[in-house]
Parts: C-alpha cells; structure tokens; sequence
C-alpha cells in the first residue's frame, strides 16, 4: 500500500493493483516530486498518463488541483484506481479514460492540462515518446515524467532519486 503524502487526504492509504504489472512511484519520490510542483497545484487541470493506482493524480487532488483525467488500460490497475477513486469520494472530479495512454496524448489539443504526469512501463520506449510528442504539442504547461534513473531523457529539469528519476518538460 501506498498513501496520499500532504493535503486534503493526507495520510490516506491507496490500494495498489494486485500483481506485477504496476510499479507505483515510492512515497519518497512523490514527495520531493510534488514539493517541485507545489505552487502548480493549486486549482490545476491535471492529467495522469499510465495512472496505475492513480496516487500521482490523487496527490494532485489532495493538493488542490480541481480535477484529474486518469488514462489506465490495465484491467487490475483499473480496479485499484477505481476503488481509490471511491475511498477519496473524489468521482465528481475524475474521468478515466481507458485508453493507450501515447494514443490519448496524441490527440490533446494544446494546452489542455496545467500539469500533467507520466509513469510509463520502465521497460520500452514510452517516456521518450511522450516528451518527444510533448515537444510537438505541449498538451500541458508543465509535464513531468518518471524513467529509470540510468535512462536519461531529454527534459528541461532531472531530478534522480536512486535508481529513478524524474524529469520536468516546460510548455514554451
């Protein structure tokens, strides 16, 4: 289990899917990842791509975004996203999409999100994809994204944090 680290729903713990499918972001991560983005929060359009539980989007809510779209295509992860949606009471606030979650952002128009966040599979290709697609279409003004830390990829801003890293993409 994980749990909500400030905010609204501080302290709250998050169902994580069962299996091995999802590797959700350590406590430690999301907490110095979040204290970067504190300011952006407030009253942001939020969007969580390959959300898994969902505790980058939840976090967010916790912290005073208005509303979080959670792109998830995995049935257990699905599961556990939907059930936290419910522990929070935060459905009037979310919209899930299940979808591919590089399909999803290749159709937002520009602009659409104020944040947004992306914890692709480690293995493969997808955080490069999405902040090569970003760099075409800034779909959000800030986009943030978590790799293996011996993946580098090309950002604005890496932060490492033992073997993962976090990097930051502006909108121009």
């Amino acid at each position: 289990m994980i749990r909500i680290i400030a905010g609204e729903f501080k302290g709250r713990r998050l169902k994580t899917p069962a299996g091995d499918t999802v590797r959700p972001t350590a406590d430690r991560v999301r907490e110095a990842w979040f204290s970067i983005l504190q300011r952006p929060m407030r009253g942001a359009r939020v969007l969580d791509l390959f959300a898994g539980s969902g505790a980058l989007g939840l976090e967010a809510l916790s912290r005073g975004a208005v509303s979080a779209d959670f792109v998830e295509v995995h049935r257990l992860a699905l599961a556990a996203l939907k059930a936290n949606i419910a522990t929070l009471d935060v459905n009037d606030h979310v919209v899930i999409h299940r979808v591919d979650a590089l399909k999803f952002a290749e159709r937002l128009p520009a602009g659409r999100y104020d944040v947004a966040f992306a914890d692709p599979p480690y293995a493969g290709e997808h955080a490069a994809r999405l902040v090569a697609l970003f760099r075409v279409n800034p779909f959000a003004r800030i986009f943030s994204i978590e790799h293996p830390a011996d993946a580098p990829i090309p950002g604005d801003d890496t932060r490492r944090y033992g073997d993962t890293a976090v990097t930051f993409v502006y909108a121009p």
